[in-house]
């Protein structure tokens, strides 16, 4: 009986420590622009490889982040493109724990970045926003922008491929959220 009590006071213990904890997927995503689960406008498309969009980021708002952050990471990913790896549309990481949004056109070249923060190279080749652009055809691609709460700064640059940044978010991630639109043409 009093091994059975000791268990009981553990699974106790355990679910009242991690009911105050924050998991990852605690953020919550959203945009005037991008709506879960809608289309992406034109404003948004990507100009070049055969797209005539305006190439524009779209603006991103946050809530939710544990009080131990210290910086913010956003990307936006393709898992459908025909690559076997998906493809990497932007990233941005060392957002400091004090900005909690990202204006529109924050991802254009000299766009309204937040003092520190770094643009990785996109799939596209190069640092900041590369928008949708799938194969003409396909069924709509899904585009997953994500907002990762990080318990430290990542010590990467510019030229820092999403692969790359995405590895050393996971290891620094305290909390996500994502926010999840399509394209398709």
């Amino acid at each position: 009986m009093k091994k059975f009590l000791s268990f009981q006071n553990g699974i106790l213990f355990c679910v009242l420590f991690f009911a105050g904890s924050t998991f990852a997927g605690d953020l919550k995503v959203t945009s005037s622009a991008l709506k879960e689960g809608g289309t992406i406008t034109n404003t948004h498309v990507f100009s070049g490889f055969g797209c005539s969009g305006e190439n524009n980021s779209p603006d991103l708002q946050w809530s939710g982040a544990p009080k131990e952050t210290k910086f913010f990471a956003v990307t936006a990913y393709d898992p459908d493109a025909p690559t076997g790896s998906g493809w990497w549309h932007w990233t941005v990481i060392n957002i400091p724990a004090t900005v909690t949004s990202l204006p529109a056109k924050a991802g254009n070249d000299k766009g309204p970045l937040p003092a520190g923060a770094v643009q990785g190279r996109t799939d596209f080749g190069k640092p900041g926003y590369g928008g949708p652009c799938p194969p003409k055809g396909d069924k709509p691609h899904r585009y997953i922008f994500k907002v990762f709460a990080l318990k430290d700064k990542i010590d990467l640059d510019g030229e820092a491929s999403g692969a790359l940044v995405g590895f050393y978010i996971n290891s620094l991630k305290l909390a996500e959220g994502k926010l999840t639109a399509k394209y398709g043409r």
